[in-house]
């Protein structure tokens, strides 16, 4: 099977499922992380958590009301604060 055929095949998989003809084999949920929360247990500003985590002002604040979610690595950093909230000492540092 070429690829064109693959993709194909994967798109109209997920009509199926989409229309509830079919379930998905897998199903992978990601928790969004409460930006917000996150920074007020850390007793930072917006600024400064900001500059720590290398992104605008303006992107924090829309996390924290959820206009928007962190995505990609900002949201896998975002998960390993939670976890460890040492870690934005470490980010803060550089």
């Amino acid at each position: 099977m070429n690829m064109f055929d693959e993709l194909k095949a994967s798109l109209e998989e997920a009509v199926e499922i989409k229309q509830g003809r079919v379930e998905p084999a897998a199903r992978t949920k990601y928790e969004v992380a409460d930006v917000k929360a996150i920074r007020l247990a850390l007793k930072v500003s917006q600024q400064e958590f900001a500059q720590a985590l290398g992104t605008s002002v303006d992107t924090v604040k829309s996390w924290e009301t959820r206009r928007r979610n962190p995505t990609g690595l900002a949201a896998k950093v975002l998960t390993l604060m939670q976890e460890k909230p040492d870690l934005y000492s470490e980010l803060a540092a550089h």
